[in-house]
This record gives C-alpha cells, sequence and structure tokens, in this order.
C-alpha cells in the first residue's frame, strides 16, 4: 500500500514508493479478515449501498479480495503513486489519486461510511495528520477498519531477546540489515496493540474491536503457530482494529 510521502521529505523516498519493484499489496487472509469484520459492521447492502475508501490501495489487490464480502457497497481506491494506481484499475472499477497531505484527500467531510486504511499508517512521517483526514472524511458514526503489523509479534519478541532486528522493521531504504528476509518494504514506524489502541483513541475514534491476522511472509513451517498466535492479538503477526468515529 502506497500513500504521498509529506512536501519536504527528501526525493530518495518518494522514488522508492514509486519504483515498481516496491510491494504494494499484503496477504489474502488479512485482506479478507478484514472484510469480514467490515461486511459485518456495514451489514447487506439491500439495508443501503455504502461508499468504502480504501486509501493506499496499491495496487487494487485487497479491494478486490474484500469486493464479493461487501458485495453491492461502492469500494472506491484511493493511492498516491501514479504506478499503483495503473494496476489497480485493472482489478476495482474506480480507483483515485488521493494524498493524505499537501492539501488533503479530494473528498468533501463526512461523505464516506467506512475507511479501509491496509498496511499504510506504518510508512506515514505524519500519522496523526492522516487520521485527522481520516476523520474529517467519515461521517459521525462511520467505520475505520486500519490494519497494521505488530511491534510485539511472537517471532519479533524472541528475535528481540536474541538481539536480532525485529521483522517489519527497517534501517535503510538501500537493503534489509540486522533481521530476516530480504525484501525492503519502507516501513517508518511500528507499533504495539496497546500503542495502536491509544493513538487511534486520541485522534477522535472509538476503538470497537482488535484482532490479529496473520503474516504471509512467515515460513510455511511456523504457519500453523502463527495463526495460533492470532487468538492472542497482542501476539499476532498483523493488527486489525476496527474503530467508529466519534
Amino acid at each position: 500500500m502506497t500513500t504521498a510521502p509529506p512536501r519536504g521529505t527528501p526525493h530518495g523516498l518518494r522514488d522508492f514508493y514509486e519504483d515498481p519493484a516496491v510491494p504494494v499489496a499484503s496477504g489474502t487472509p488479512r485482506s479478507l479478515r478484514q472484510a469480514r469484520m467490515l461486511a459485518a459492521a456495514l451489514g447487506p447492502a439491500t439495508a443501503g449501498v455504502r461508499t468504502v475508501l480504501d486509501i493506499g490501495c496499491g495496487d487494487g489487490t485487497a479491494a478486490a479480495t474484500a469486493a464479493p464480502v461487501l458485495a453491492g457497497h461502492r469500494i472506491v481506491g484511493v493511492d498516491w503513486s501514479q504506478d499503483a494506481l495503473g494496476r489497480a484499475r485493472a482489478r476495482i472499477p474506480y480507483a483515485v489519486r488521493g494524498e493524505l497531505t499537501d492539501g488533503g484527500l479530494p473528498f468533501g467531510a463526512a461523505c464516506a461510511d467506512a475507511v479501509l486504511f491496509s498496511e499504510v499508517v506504518e510508512h506515514l512521517v505524519d500519522p496523526d495528520a492522516a487520521l485527522d483526514e481520516i476523520h474529517r472524511i467519515l461521517r459521525p458514526g462511520g467505520h475505520l477498519m486500519l490494519s497494521t503489523p505488530n511491534l510485539a509479534a511472537w517471532y519479533n519478541r524472541a528475535l528481540l531477546l536474541a538481539g536480532v532486528q525485529p521483522v517489519f522493521s527497517e534501517v535503510s531504504l538501500r537493503a534489509v540489515h540486522g533481521r530476516p528476509g530480504s525484501q525492503v518494504v519502507g516501513h517508518l514506524r511500528l507499533c504495539t496493540a496497546r500503542a495502536l489502541r491509544e493513538f487511534v483513541a486520541a485522534s477522535g475514534f472509538e476503538v470497537v474491536a482488535l484482532r490479529g491476522a496473520p503474516f504471509h511472509g512467515v515460513p510455511r513451517p511456523l504457519r500453523p503457530l502463527d495463526r495460533l498466535a492470532c487468538r492472542v492479538p497482542s501476539m499476532a503477526s498483523i493488527l486489525l482494529l476496527h474503530a467508529r468515529r466519534t
């Protein structure tokens, strides 16, 4: 998922997010879990078509995965990267360019019933401004479905005890240093379940639920353990948070 770096960000970071080789999609299990949470909150489209904005939609994979679960509702993908949007338009009917900074998103106040904010917040220099903008475009009582990697995932706890850099964390945009994996993904900040709850609540939202989801990059032999950890969100690989705009 990509979203614009704030004005004044070094060109290296902007170039990084426009590089077609940079991953812009997350795993299907996370997308399905998040979509099912939102579908339960919105109800069927027969009760009224709702507008769902997928902010930081990347190549549209997550929105396309969610579409059958949210059948009848209107899903609009939003991203800063022109390259990602070009790919998203091949997967979803609506995809528009928008930024969380530099004047905000191209939507009026209280225009959306729900926002999907999937694996975006960890890429942001100013997450406070991003949550303020999402609060602006959501109608009162509207739903925020936010997902982000968990700093305190079960394996990160073990890695830190061994003096190893946690998974999902970055020290460079050029190469991976000191942690498992080989792919640079541009994460600037990570949070625990407790920190995520407090941050979202402080931004004008009521936290409804926090659940866990597996990480598609976990080695196959460890995936059963990763799925088991989802039962305790504070130890899960991915945090799925549902909040309502107050």
